[in-house]
């Protein structure tokens, strides 16, 4: 390696770590939970956030309009010498009440209110922190109940990944629309991932415990009410109100929509289960889920005036302090099917539906162009709304299923293109739709029915004329489709192998059926297209530097060509790299440069470029959070912004950029040069010492090393892997590491030399070519 270089060049070191280094770990602020999860409009909420890395946190972003929210206060966690010592002042509190006899009534006797822990002159030393917000209101009754979910080392479990805590004061206009908006926080290392936050228009009721099935007295409520609470391990939530015979009440929980992912429990989220309980307490009335959404409803019509309960708990009993749900009970309208389930572009539709406390047996669905594919409405009923009716809009000619066509004898005349608007009406049912088709055609057969919340798992078989099958599918993964964990929608691609005629046989795998099982039958020949997503959805950049993020592509009927990925809007201040999709590709990774400090959070558009036929077909990029579940599957969840922001301590950077245009291309068994400059700092200081790293690298691409010169900084990368072909292109993505002297004791230098990560370099499209 040549030893000579300028003031103004990075001393670098090879890609591999010297022995002994700590790798620095990324602290990424991240929010676990909300409680509550939502407020009713023109009221003013106090919302605790738990998370991890916000003890930095003084800002709030909330998407949409009509919601304002504060950071009020921050924490650490309670570590457990203070949780000993708090637990030992409040079982203190509690003796004296009771040995001054204010503990017979378990409402009487709350601490004073005027002054925070303050009971009979003395004080409590209570430190401030969220969870313990409201204490001083708490009744005897409620004060142990709360000692036993929170202070109990038995029946706690710490989780690092909830330990801070925020509290929120959060303001909601009274004309504020109904529904979910996203809140993320600001801190020191920028903003957090966005996290479900729901307005509300029913009077809201938020959880006081002891309320489980052991609780002598609840509180009782009037309908229509929203219940707010958490479930904490092996707690059983219990709620009574009021109710008049012949009321249809529905109880709607919501409880995997508001965190539809959880990475270190099985299933994935909570599962939460609803009793009806009548006044003697026995159970009447018991659901686990809807359907195939694992948030339940219960239905029920009250059979005569009194008191009732109702309960939520988790199906396996566990719980903590991220098992937050909202449960409405009211006489709100329910949707339980919808027929069709959309309509063709431009043409007036109506929808048949049919459900609970519905106003009328019809629903006008909003089929103007420009709007998107799919969309959804709802059913109004005075200030009640019902739950989501979604629905697809198409430009293709449509037509209605004409029974009897459950067989090839019966099967149903249609030409292509169109889409048919069906139902398995019946268990066992099958849907049959015979067409003419020729040797080498291609056609997409494609059946929406899950997506649009129809409880079909369709199944899809075609058929020559002979009866024999030519292709059948079952379900086709969508990975876009982030919220679903069953993707039950069928599709077909296929080539035709002779003329005739052909049949499409519809018919839902398990062989259930009724007049909810609605679908909508594409038959078509292809139409090439493309969707695009990028995570995460909040990219959080050092002042003149550059982060990576994945892009994810769905091809449609066959696409398989390139795709550029660009900025869509004339944003200063930004620059794309490795923008390329190779023909073929899914997945990608890329990277986004900053050349200024972001002071506020920039909301980005992102669009995917492609070429199809003779049409230039544009697509936007929706932003998503890449979230496990269960410890091991991954999903895309789609979020409202793209958001780009400055952390405010990150460290401005040298200008690093890769000066070689792209794609380099490097020889099977060879090697390749890419140029790296770095732009002068002020003055003549020394700019700190690099070492640079591939970040994930395709199997066979590496970076041999580094050379400095006179003429500037060149990375060596190498293509040596024995599965490498000729015309594999990529992105490679390298890191940037700098070599610290870690403190030692007394003010003295220490020895330990750890590693940190500073960032990464643009992109660099690489093309392997043959020697």
């Amino acid at each position: 390696m040549t030893s000579y270089h300028r003031w103004w060049l990075v001393p670098v070191l090879l890609a591999s770590a010297a022995q002994g280094w700590a790798q620095a770990k990324e602290r990424t602020p991240h929010i676990g939970y909300l409680y509550p999860a939502g407020g009713r409009r023109g009221t003013v909420v106090y919302v605790t956030v738990g998370g991890q890395f916000l003890g930095s946190c003084d800002g709030v972003r909330v998407s949409g309009e009509g919601v304002k929210a504060t950071v009020h206060l921050t924490s650490k966690p309670i570590d457990n010498k203070q949780g000993r010592e708090f637990r030992r002042q409040l079982q203190e509190v509690v003796r004296r009440r009771r040995a001054s006899g204010k503990g017979k009534d378990p409402e009487a006797a709350p601490m004073n209110a005027d002054r925070p822990g303050v009971l009979e002159g003395e004080m409590l030393d209570i430190p401030l922190h969220p969870l313990l917000r409201g204490l001083e209101q708490m009744s005897l009754r409620e004060l142990e109940a709360w000692m036993a979910q929170f202070l109990d080392p038995e029946k706690r479990q710490p989780n690092q990944q909830l330990a801070d805590t925020v509290l929120l004061e959060v303001a909601l206009d009274a004309e504020a629309a109904p529904g979910d908006r996203e809140i993320r926080l600001s801190t020191a290392a920028g903003l957090t991932n966005p996290i479900c936050f729901q307005v509300g228009t029913l009077p809201e009721v938020d959880e006081r415990e002891p309320n489980d099935q052991e609780a002598a007295a609840r509180l009782l409520v009037d309908l229509p009410a929203l219940f707010n609470g958490r479930i904490m391990p092996g707690d059983v939530d219990r709620y009574r109100f009021r109710a008049r015979r012949g009321q249809r009440i529905i109880v709607c929980a919501q409880a995997r929509r508001l965190l539809p992912y959880l990475a270190d429990a099985v299933p994935g989220w909570f599962q939460a289960t609803l009793a009806l309980h009548d006044a003697a307490g026995k159970e009447i009335a018991f659901v686990d889920d809807w359907r195939f959404d694992p948030d339940p409803v219960l239905a029920f019509a009250i059979p005569a005036d009194g008191e009732y309960e109702w309960e939520i708990r988790d199906a396996l009993y566990r719980g903590r302090e991220d098992f937050v749900y909202r449960v409405s009970v009211s006489e709100q309208p329910f949707v339980l099917q919808s027929f069709p389930l959309g309509g063709r572009e431009g043409v007036e539709t109506q929808a048949r539906i049919a459900g609970r406390n519905l106003p009328g047996e019809s629903l006008a669905l909003d089929t103007r162009p420009g709007a998107g594919s799919l969309r959804d409405t709802l059913v109004t009923a005075g200030t009640l709304v019902s739950n989501r009716v979604v629905y697809a809009v198409d430009t293709l000619p449509e037509r209605m299923e004409v029974e009897p066509n459950d067989d090839r004898g019966n099967a149903q005349e249609v030409t292509l293109p169109l889409i048919v608007n069906g139902r398995v009406g019946a268990p066992g049912d099958v849907d049959v739709y015979r067409f003419a088709g020729k040797a080498g055609e291609t056609v997409v057969a494609e059946v929406l029915a899950r997506r649009l919340n129809s409880p079909l798992d369709s199944l899809l078989r075609l058929c020559d004329s002979a009866g024999q099958v030519v292709a059948w599918n079952d379900d086709l993964e969508q990975p876009e489709a982030g919220l679903a964990t069953h993707h039950a929608d069928s599709y077909l691609l296929v080539r035709l192998p002779a003329d005739g005629a052909y049949t499409v046989a519809v018919a839902d795998a398990e062989r259930h059926g009724d007049e909810s099982f609605s679908y909508r039958l594409r038959l078509s020949p292809p139409r090439p297209d493309f969707a695009v997503r990028v995570a995460p959805s909040c990219l959080n950049i050092s002042p003149t530097g550059t982060i990576a993020f994945d892009v994810h592509v769905r091809r449609i009927d066959g696409f398989a060509g390139e795709i550029e990925l660009a900025l869509a809007d004339s944003t200063a201040g930004f620059s794309l790299s490795g923008g390329r999709i190779p023909a073929g590709r899914d997945r990608m990774r890329m990277t986004l440069s900053a050349r200024a400090t972001v002071p506020e959070p920039v909301a980005l558009r992102l669009e995917g470029r492609a070429t199809i036929g003779a049409e230039s077909v544009r697509r936007e990029a929706v932003p998503a959070e890449d979230m496990m579940q269960a410890f091991l599957y991954r999903h895309l969840v789609p979020a409202r912004e793209l958001l780009v922001t400055t952390p405010r301590k990150g460290r401005r950077l040298p200008d690093v950029r890769v000066a070689t245009p792209g794609p380099v291309r490097i020889p099977i068994g060879g090697t390749a040069r890419v140029r790296v400059t770095v732009a002068a700092g002020r003055g003549k200081q020394p700019v700190p010492e690099f070492q640079f790293e591939l970040d994930n690298p395709p199997t066979g691409l590496t970076l041999e090393g580094a050379v400095v010169g006179t003429d500037g900084l060149e990375l060596v990368l190498a293509a040596k892997g024995a599965d490498l072909k000729a015309g594999f292109a990529d992105n490679l993505i390298v890191k940037i590491h700098r070599e610290e002297t870690g403190g030692g004791k007394d003010g003295k230098a220490g020895q330990e030399k750890r590693r940190g990560t500073v960032g990464v370099l643009p992109a660099i499209p690489v093309e392997v070519v043959a020697p």
